[in-house]
């Protein structure tokens, strides 16, 4: 089987970064090797006028009419290219659906837009693999009804006749740079070969030795195995999944032929990449280091406080409480999740004591955040703001797992007909 791929929300093209082993050098040329053949990749940012990632994606990879700037909503799901593999980071929303006004069109989501557009594309197009990345709080969304927007996922996904497996992944425990945790998703047709060889497996045996991640990311145990099902006869539509189903997902999961199975997965770790192996090698530019009044207010960010708030819609007090920080992010030990804010005056962004300037406290580089994420350095040196570099690589994947995954995809597909 080929492997072409098409890449929904693409971002700075951290799926293909992953999969294709693509490196930059000093002249900012890539190398890419070109094991999957992306075909079409979409990215577009609503709220921003310039896109700057997208700016960035081209900049890489060249332009080309398969390289798309468009809402995907308006995309025309039969235009899209055929391929056999569909990746995507898509935003952690509310997925509820309701019956729509005319009957006759069935139901439709409420929110989450941007998964129904994944729903869309594969209903139209039925790629065998699709490989997804999320927070993994989608598994306890939506606070008041915890795990009903994944239950949605999965159901949809079975209907249109897909296996599925998942995994929290968090990159430090396999041997990378950075404590970011994030769920993968991999579905697979039920026409597959790979359908065939794990339909049958116990659940044990499945997420401890035969589920690609179990393969890619190796796990020593398994805990007790919780079991949900949601075909028709328990929930006769996905209307009656939004409306009542709640359940408890754990780290790890698979759910085939409509019946839902998870548990605990406890992974076989590897030692990090620590911070201090990723940052720069010289003293960085000034700009950099933090003056006494920025200090003072990290300080004040990153102590413990205990402040007492009024909910504007009850009118009820209450405390919000914050535990104190280290006033710096220690060199030994892998970075902490970057977020979005990273860079900027906020109780997440990383401060290190720089040792080749005479230990004093600085933000990390934008480089040194590309490497966070296994980007090459200088990825997002495309010409956007400095500002918007931090927050491409906060609303980024680790590349490198992406990589690890990438091995055992080959596999999957050298054994399909």
């Amino acid at each position: 089987m080929d492997k072409t791929v098409v890449e929904l929300f693409a971002g700075v093209g951290g799926f293909r970064v992953g999969l294709n082993d693509v490196t930059l050098n000093k002249n900012g040329e890539i190398t890419e090797n070109n094991r999957y053949t992306f075909v079409w990749a979409n990215q577009w940012e609503p709220s921003s006028k310039i896109q700057h990632a997208f700016d960035c994606y081209i900049k890489r990879f060249g332009e080309s009419e398969s390289h798309v700037n468009e809402d995907i909503s308006k995309i025309n799901k039969h235009d899209i290219p055929n391929h056999t593999l569909l990746v995507g980071g898509f935003p952690c929303q509310d997925y509820s659906v309701a019956r729509s006004l005319s009957k006759e069109k069935g139901i439709e989501g409420k929110k989450g837009v941007l998964w129904w557009e994944i729903y869309k594309t594969l209903e139209a197009k039925k790629p065998p693999f699709v490989l997804l990345e999320n927070v993994d709080r989608l598994l306890k969304s939506p606070s008041k009804q915890r795990g009903r927007d994944f239950g949605i996922m999965l159901r949809t996904l079975n209907d249109l006749g897909y296996g599925v497996e998942w995994r929290v992944i968090n990159a430090a425990e396999y041997g990378f740079a950075q404590r970011r945790r994030r769920v993968f998703i991999f579905a697979f047709k039920n026409n597959t070969e790979y359908f065939k060889s794990v339909y049958r497996l116990e659940a044990n045996v499945f997420l401890t030795d035969r589920s690609m991640f179990a393969k890619s990311l190796p796990v020593v145990s398994i805990g007790k195995t919780e079991t949900l099902d949601i075909s028709k006869n328990k929930f006769s539509d996905l209307v009656k999944v939004s409306d009542d189903l709640a359940f408890k997902f754990d780290n790890s999961g698979f759910a085939i032929n409509h019946t839902i199975i998870t548990a605990k997965a406890t992974p076989a770790v590897e030692a990090p990449i620590t911070l201090g192996e990723i940052i720069e090698t010289t003293k960085v530019d000034d700009h950099f280091y933090l003056s006494d009044e920025k200090l003072a207010k990290f300080k004040n960010l990153r102590d413990s406080k205990k402040i007492e708030r009024t909910n504007k819609e009850t009118g009820i007090s209450y405390f919000y409480s914050e535990g104190s920080m280290s006033p710096h992010d220690l060199l030994t030990l892998p970075a902490r999740t970057m977020l979005t804010s990273e860079g900027s005056v906020n109780r997440s962004t990383h401060i290190i004591k720089d040792p080749h300037n005479h230990h004093k406290m600085r933000l990390i580089t934008p480089e040194e955040a590309e490497r966070l994420n296994g980007f090459p350095t200088g990825w997002t040196n495309t010409g956007m703001p400095e500002k918007r570099r931090y927050f491409m690589m906060g609303n980024a994947l680790v590349c490198d797992v992406v990589n690890r995954l990438s091995k055992q995809l080959d596999i999957i597909f050298e054994n399909e007909k």
